[in-house]
């Protein structure tokens, strides 16, 4: 797995918009494009179940749109809900391998579709669009709402997944939930100079590639090991990141960020204080723009990749819990580090997110 941290400095420089500064990165990054897909590491000899294919349990058409992969983990005994858990980029149906078991425990089941342009979908390494993004996530959730008549049904985004499910909760015709669940969702109102370079490195190469070595960049997205492994070994994750998608995941934060006032429903927001991934001051604007009734929720030690992370247990903790008892105070204390957090925000600029990249991501030990 090599993570695609690339342009950690384009969000930076664009301040200076397409200045003398700028330019050198843009075309270090164009000089360092490749055109093929990298392909997948292969794991340490005694660790060979790191790079595991697991077969999707169902394949689920849209009509006249993409096929999409599923892995499905039910719950165990009597069903109390279902979620839909939408990944982040470059990731896969494999992101929640680790807490579904956990959520199964408690009663609530987990479908988790391989996204347009990646996993395992035929799409992959491409980028279908926002609007298909959003429009394959509200079939989705459609077809699973009808065939758990009686079940609440949930919506869980992580990162770029984030964005997708806060465009859906903002539609007017999108379908009916008990909530929305967003892990460090990819809420980023970027300025138009960063968005200005992501369109001309797609215009300028449209089929070019970056493996996130072009700048020099370091940045820990969680801190579990083994999980960390897991990702960068598994056979459905993206290793390097098309020019076009880049640019089609910065419009997406941008209309993210954008559609948080008009989210309709019940939300959790949960956000990591180590997240290096998604600024502070970016996701403080995104909470201040909630609407009254939402519920944010703010876990101290967590990275950007919440479940993926040591603190994962207690973020798993947070969402049964709200979905037992959406009035009650979190187990985590979150919601109470939250109003502390927003009191006095301190946040500092990151770079931009192309998930997954480098395992330098893992977090000293």
């Amino acid at each position: 797995m090599r993570l695609l941290m690339m342009i950690r400095r384009i969000a930076v420089l664009s301040n200076f918009h397409l200045s003398r500064l700028l330019y050198p990165v843009l075309f270090a990054l164009l000089a360092a494009c490749t055109t093929r897909e990298a392909p997948p590491p292969a794991p340490p000899a005694h660790h060979p179940a790191l790079s595991r294919l697991v077969p999707a349990d169902h394949m689920f058409a849209i009509a006249g749109g993409p096929t999409l992969p599923l892995r499905i983990w039910p719950a165990q005994g009597t069903e109390r809900a279902v979620i839909v858990a939408l990944h982040g980029f470059n990731d896969s149906r494999d992101a929640w391998e680790r807490p579904a078991p956990i959520l199964n425990a408690a009663g609530m089941s987990v479908i988790a579709p391989d996204l347009p342009g990646f996993g395992q979908t035929a799409q992959r390494g491409g980028w279908a669009g926002t609007d298909v993004l959003v429009r394959s996530a509200a079939d989705l959730v459609a077809t699973i709402g009808h065939e758990h008549p009686g079940v609440p049904l949930y919506v869980m985004g992580e990162s770029m997944g984030g964005a997708i499910a806060t465009v859906l909760a903002a539609r007017s015709d999108a379908p009916p939930v008990a909530g929305y669940i967003l892990l460090a969702p990819a809420l980023w109102d970027m300025d138009g100079g960063a968005r200005t370079v992501t369109r001309l490195m797609a215009a300028l190469a449209p089929h070019g590639r970056l493996s996130g070595r072009e700048l020099p960049v370091h940045v820990t997205a969680a801190d579990d090991i083994l999980a960390l492994a897991r990702l960068y070994y598994d056979p459905l994750t993206l290793r390097d990141t098309g020019t076009v998608a880049l640019a089609g995941l910065t419009g997406l934060m941008h209309e993210a960020a954008r559609a948080v006032p008009h989210m309709r429903g019940p939300v959790l927001v949960i956000y990591g204080g180590h997240d290096q991934i998604i600024p502070a001051p970016a996701m403080a604007a995104a909470w201040r723009h909630l609407p009254t009734a939402a519920r944010r929720d703010y876990i101290a030690g967590g990275y950007h990749l919440l479940l993926r992370s040591r603190t994962a247990e207690q973020v798993t903790a947070d969402i049964t819990g709200w979905i037992r008892h959406p009035d009650d105070f979190l187990p985590s204390g979150g919601d109470m580090a939250a109003a502390a957090w927003m009191a006095d925000q301190k946040g500092r600029a990151a770079p931009l997110p192309l998930l997954p990249g480098y395992m330098d991501w893992i977090a000293p030990q």
